[in-house]
């Protein structure tokens, strides 16, 4: 069969449109069009802003050929963008002449003739997440945002509170349809497979997180976890009926430096003995989320799947760690059963705040390999609760891993740092232009510190892992922060990058599909 023609039994989706040109013809924004403005700009960070020629908005396969071969002809740059929630200028720079807008091949379904879920990548989180509940009773472990398009998120690993169970989302992806562009300029689609006799195995391998933007077009995803077979809905995780929600807040003005450093180390070991898939908390995510002490709070957030046994007793039991840990009582600790679905929409909707789509935003990322050492426990404590912060919407986030993203080796897929102890974000989020300066500067103040012993920036060696390519940060770039000699493709993928540089030259040898931290040819 012709894979680009493939038709998979899909859950509803949204309405294709098409321009007044026909039925077939590709809608097309310029700066003459009133949508222009609301297309310029991405969800997940107001400050990056492009000026492209157009914006298309493809709605098949053939439609992104069509695109790639015109943008090829003329000699344009394209920049691909699913949901719009990158945190850097991947595709909103001034470099970007054509945007490849995948908003409206947003379909979610089972598609019978692979045995896999597909799965376009316009289509946003919280929309798969219902969409493969309703339909089939099967999840994925991605993250918590729910405006996040899937061909960004899917092709840069994925996270979220099921990850410790099932691993990165990425791991569960079984084949992928990308738009090439060869050394002679020819536009080809090519399905990729995770079967190591796929002579384009290589491509799959890659795109599980290996970041967008690299290698060309993706246009579908297969979704079906690793060994697994029979009808549709043994081929994903299993979603759980109710799970239990915790959410437990401490007063930073209780908090002594002490308490948190001894909170810190605790929470290392913690982390370290539960950490197997032999641990009872295997299905407990959970998340350190340290606001400013500003106007925030101390807060851990937790979710477990209420059927496992002794569920509640273990989340109950694990708060009562963090309180043992810190040596004193929330202000506030609340734990409640609610059914899956309402519990994730509910987080990923959670807040005004962060979830606007008229945020400036400033990120960085770490993976921890060991306990913070006790200098940078001090950093932590002080930039937290001591200096003055430009706005109280600035958090230090620790991300719980291990289980299962520990269960494949480094180079199973392209998403390599597999036995981290913690992802820890920072963030921080703003409304107005005239904030951008000291809102960046503090962070930038908060992570240089933080690692100053090792070039400004997480190397990888024995404590730090480097960083998540889906949080990206040019920094990573710019020697004037980054002293460390390591560049930012090394920070995201360590050891894989070679590898990933090979399969940029065999499926992008012209370098067509680039951005500011995209792959880079070898040598």
């Amino acid at each position: 069969m012709n894979t680009a023609e493939a038709t998979p039994q899909t859950a509803p989706s949204a309405t294709r449109h098409s321009s007044s040109e026909g039925a077939d013809a590709i809608p097309t924004v310029t700066p003459e069009d009133a949508r222009y403005p609301d297309m310029i700009r991405g969800h997940g960070n107001n400050r990056h802003v492009a000026s492209p020629e157009a914006i298309r908005l493809p709605s098949t396969t053939e439609h992104v050929v069509q695109i790639v071969r015109e943008a090829v002809r003329d000699g344009k740059r394209i920049a691909l963008r699913s949901g719009g929630h990158c945190f850097e200028n991947l595709v909103f720079n001034d470099e970007s002449e054509i945007i490849v807008d995948m908003r409206m091949m947003d379909k979610v379904g089972f598609d019978a003739d692979r045995g896999a879920f597909l799965v376009e990548p316009g289509a946003t989180l919280l929309k798969i997440y219902e969409q493969l509940h309703m339909g089939w009773g099967v999840t994925l472990p991605g993250g918590g945002c729910y405006a996040t398009g899937a061909g960004g998120h899917f092709s840069g690993g994925g996270y979220g509170i099921l990850s410790r169970r099932h691993g990165v989302l990425s791991d569960h992806l079984y084949a992928v349809e990308v738009v090439t562009v060869d050394e002679r300029g020819e536009v080809r689609v090519v399905v990729a497979t995770r079967d190591p006799e796929d002579p384009d195995h290589d491509l799959a391998w890659a795109v599980a997180g290996g970041g967008g933007g690299n290698f060309g077009v993706v246009t579908r995803f297969w979704m079906r976890s690793r060994d697994a077979e029979g009808a549709p809905g043994d081929l994903l995780p299993k979603a759980p009926a109710t799970v239990f929600s915790t959410f437990a807040a401490w007063s930073w003005d209780e908090i002594s430096e002490e308490a948190f450093a001894n909170f810190m180390s605790a929470y290392a070991d913690w982390s370290k003995a539960h950490g197997g898939l032999d641990s009872p908390y295997l299905d407990l995510g959970h998340w350190i989320f340290l606001q400013h002490a500003e106007k925030g709070t101390f807060n851990v957030v937790a979710q477990m799947d209420s059927t496992v046994p002794n569920a509640r007793q273990l989340v109950e039991d694990f708060i009562a760690f963090a309180i043992d840990a810190l040596g004193v009582q929330p202000r506030m600790n609340s734990i409640s059963e609610k059914p899956f679905l309402k519990a994730t929409a509910q987080t990923m909707t959670a807040g005004e705040t962060i979830t606007s789509p008229s945020l400036r935003t400033s990120h960085k990322s770490t993976y921890m390999k060991e306990a913070f050492p006790a200098h940078q426990i001090e950093t932590i404590y002080h930039y937290l609760t001591k200096t003055e912060n430009p706005n109280p919407y600035s958090f230090m986030v620790i991300n719980s891993v291990r289980g299962m993203i520990s269960a494949l080796p480094d180079d199973a897929t392209a998403a390599t740092h597999r036995d981290a102890l913690w992802l820890v974000y920072f963030e921080s989020y703003w409304h107005n232009e005239e904030d951008d300066r000291r809102n960046v500067e503090w962070l930038r103040a908060f992570y240089r510190e933080l690692y100053a012993d090792t070039g400004g920036v997480p190397v990888p060696n024995g404590v730090t892992d480097g960083c998540y390519i889906n949080y990206p940060d040019n920094d990573l770039s710019d020697p004037s922060f980054n002293t460390s000699g390591l560049s930012s493709q090394e920070l995201y993928y360590k050891d894989n990058y070679p590898r990933l540089q090979r399969v940029k030259k065999a499926y992008d040898p012209t370098d067509f599909f680039r951005h500011p931290q995209s792959i880079e040819l070898p040598e």
